[in-house]
């Protein structure tokens, strides 16, 4: 049950709002800012934010300080376990109370717990143990998030997960959590989005909580798709699993939005990448790209064709809008794999790749003239050394993809930081996996998005971040539905 006393904090707040103040954003576990940026676009001021890692806490400041001091407090890497938000306002030094500093809370909590694909590494950390990502220690933050929702009073909240948050070991956390916020005061919602139905390169499906409190007289709504995209069959399965315990008829759970197919094509990964500079200095000098840093511009590449509206979009977002060129341009060198990136098909895996490589392999082993040695000898195992990817095509179907032009971009994931291959460039000349800012552009950041820290450490702030374009579809409903409860506390207050 609500108390007098937060009802009377979200009514001072609904005050401020109708009196003309701006609603005020508090972003926990923030990483680089990709839902920050959508909230900001959307009007809504970045008031705060908290995220552990250095380099992603690094890269918030550089693109959302405005003005504020990049070695200050603004800029430095915090704990939400640890830190409160009494402690984050006297830190900041904000003028009033962590009661009355924040209209909106949101949050992409840690999802390594909560995704299948980090079950697997969980498991072998903990010597096999099958309900190790139940014990993960970040499967229980968004208990911490809910005692910041306490502290802050917000009158709105979103949160971000992965969709297999929904089934937990059978249990749905999204069901816990509204639970929560419905005794808090909050009316509650949820559902799967996923991004490339709102314009962004990549087949990402993603889990959004949204609430209001009830002082606004709002129940929450969700963004309707603007763009159509087929997902391939391994999104449906995931969506299935997820799903398994979902209540359909849930007054929480709100159905998911098909799109329909007369709305504008998903944007495919050429219409994402065509205008991007062209590098292909790994193969012919990589001491470029070894000497290369990640904040070094490269002009665009010129073309007599129109560039495509997704581009323009991305050099001309308004505050990180660029002119010439941009940054970002770091590839893996990996020589080995140069050959086989070149002749995988658009869309092809990495069983495709082994059997290329075999190929490649008996070329070489003719060309060399030792067909007739034996497979023990150091001659044979060095060549297959030198050309044969060592997994197993059986137990890594996925480890490899190329990009198909066409069609939008697989997910993009933290893994990325230790290895793209699941991102090979669709241009087979350029032989090569995605650089950083090709990551960046699949996932809806704009090029003037600065990224802090090298390569490994951008690919990872890159996969973990909420695509901007993604949370400005959701920031825009809600902020719509904030600005009509405001509008509406005004008719009220005049009648």
């Amino acid at each position: 049950m609500i108390t007098a006393d937060a009802l009377q904090i979200r009514q001072r707040k609904l005050a401020r709002l109708r009196s003309g103040g701006s609603p005020r954003a508090l972003e926990i576990c923030s990483g680089a800012g990709g839902l920050s940026l959508g909230l900001q676009t959307a009007g809504i001021e970045l008031a705060a934010h908290v995220e552990i890692d250095p380099e992603a806490a690094e890269s918030y400041a550089l693109n959302f300080a405005n003005g504020r001091d990049l070695k200050g407090p603004w800029a430095l890497p915090r704990n939400m376990e640890s830190v409160s938000a009494a402690e984050l306002i006297t830190d900041l030094g904000l003028p009033t109370s962590a009661a009355d500093s924040f209209d909106v809370l949101a949050a992409g909590l840690p999802c390594q717990a909560f995704a299948r694909i980090g079950r697997s590494k969980l498991r072998s950390v903990s010597g096999g143990k099958e309900d190790a990502f139940q014990q993960d220690p970040r499967a229980s933050l968004y208990r911490r998030f809910l005692k910041y929702v306490e502290d802050t009073q917000p009158l709105a909240i979103v949160i971000e997960n992965v969709p297999d948050i929904l089934n937990f070991g059978g249990h749905n956390v999204p069901e816990e959590i509204c639970e929560h916020l419905e005794a808090a005061g909050y009316s509650t919602g949820y559902t799967l989005l996923n991004a490339a139905y709102f314009g962004v390169p990549q087949i990402r499906e993603r889990l959004f909580i949204v609430a209001f409190a009830h002082v606004l007289g709002e129940q929450p709504r969700f963004p309707v798709p603007t763009h159509f995209a087929e997902l391939p069959s391994g999104y449906q399965g995931t969506r299935r699993v997820a799903l398994k315990h979902v209540d359909q008829n849930s007054g929480r759970f709100h159905r998911l939005h098909e799109p329909a197919d007369s709305l504008k094509a998903a944007v495919g990964a050429r219409a994402a990448l065509a205008d991007l500079p062209r590098i292909t200095e790994h193969v012919d000098d990589p001491r470029v790209i070894r000497r290369r840093k990640l904040t070094e511009v490269l002009p665009y590449r010129e073309s007599k064709k129109a560039l495509s509206e997704y581009a323009s979009m991305m050099r001309n977002w308004e505050g990180f809008s660029t002119a010439a060129g941009t940054d970002g341009h770091l590839v893996r060198l990996t020589p080995r794999d140069f050959p086989i990136f070149e002749a995988m098909d658009h869309g092809a895996d990495y069983p495709q790749a082994r059997k290329l490589a075999e190929k490649l392999f008996k070329e070489a082993l003719s060309r060399k003239r030792l067909n007739g040695i034996h497979k023990n000898s150091s001659a044979y195992r060095d060549l297959r050394a030198e050309i044969v990817p060592p997994y197993d095509p059986d137990k890594f179907p996925n480890k490899w993809w190329k990009l198909d032009p066409a069609k939008p971009s697989r997910t993009l994931t933290a893994h990325m930081g230790k290895d793209t291959y699941s991102h090979i460039h669709y241009d087979g000349q350029q032989c090569r996996t995605i650089s950083v800012r090709e990551a960046a552009r699949l996932q809806s950041f704009p090029d003037g998005f600065a990224f802090a820290g090298a390569m490994n450490a951008a690919f990872r702030q890159i996969g973990n971040a909420v695509p901007p374009l993604l949370g400005l579809a959701v920031a825009r409903v809600l902020k719509e539905q904030l600005d009509r409860a405001v509008q509406s506390a005004d008719n009220l207050q005049v009648a």
